[in-house]
């Protein structure tokens, strides 16, 4: 699908819609069932690079941030006018000084999002975003990549940058810090969670994936042992090659 000037850094689903973000500065919403499938384009980040994009549980809003320092919160009519441009969003929030590329909006609380800031920013803020207040913050002291929230528990997960390339364990709302983890030997670009919902592969510039077993499981205790099964799985097959960098932690 065409349509970016130059880079692609974000990608969000909202059930048929996909949403990609640029080096160009744009977002564009795309309809993926049809040829034609360009929607409509939001412009709130002009020409900086937007580095993070997430479409809220209920597909209501859109989150995206970038390079500018700059978090957005769009409204899904905005995203699916069709033919439209937008470049006044919702909310335009001001409140981080470094890039926003970790966003995570919480799957057990509506309207509260969670963003992380680059290096010169360090911090993860908490918003509502039926008003845009700021809810709650915290210095995590090196640079937020990504952050997960659990399905289940009370808590999230932020990996992060220099300087420390570690990855933390956050009771909310109260932000006491449950673990550490310091694994990696650079930082940790990308984190993912599994279908139930209690591990978390982490994939960093290191050229590494390290799967955790974090938070507690959605499913019953069958499909659990199934699914960390096939986790653990994938573990020992790549530990059995030499070029392997898979490793298998629990927090648990």
């Amino acid at each position: 699908m065409k349509g970016h000037q130059a880079r692609v850094s974000a990608l969000s689903w909202n059930s048929y819609i996909l949403s990609s973000g640029g080096k160009d500065g744009q977002i564009l919403n795309h309809d993926v069932r049809i040829a034609k499938h360009l929607v409509s384009t939001l412009q709130g980040h002009q020409d900086n690079e937007v580095c993070g994009l997430k479409w809220s549980p209920d597909g209501s809003q859109l989150a995206s941030g970038g390079n500018d320092n700059l978090l957005n919160v769009w409204d899904k009519n905005m995203a699916m006018t069709s033919g439209a441009t937008f470049s006044t969003p919702r909310y335009a929030i001001r409140e981080h000084t470094g890039a926003v590329k970790a966003l995570a909006w919480c799957p057990w609380q509506s309207n509260l999002l969670a963003s992380g800031g680059g290096t010169s920013d360090r911090k993860i803020n908490f918003w509502n975003t039926a008003s845009g207040a700021l809810l709650n913050s915290i210095d995590t002291g090196s640079q937020v990549c990504s952050l997960v929230w659990s399905k289940t528990d009370r808590e999230l997960v932020s990996s992060h940058g220099f300087s420390q390339n570690q990855l933390c364990v956050w009771k909310y709302p109260s932000l006491v810090k449950v673990t550490e983890l310091t694994s990696h030997t650079s930082r940790v670009l990308h984190l993912a969670q599994s279908p139930d919902g209690s591990m978390i592969c982490s994939g960093a510039a290191d050229e590494t994936l390290r799967f955790w077993r974090v938070f507690s499981p959605q499913t019953s205790a069958a499909n659990q042992d199934s699914i960390n099964q096939s986790f653990l799985n994938m573990s020992k097959e790549a530990n059995n090659k030499s070029n392997s960098y898979l490793s298998m932690r629990s927090i648990r």
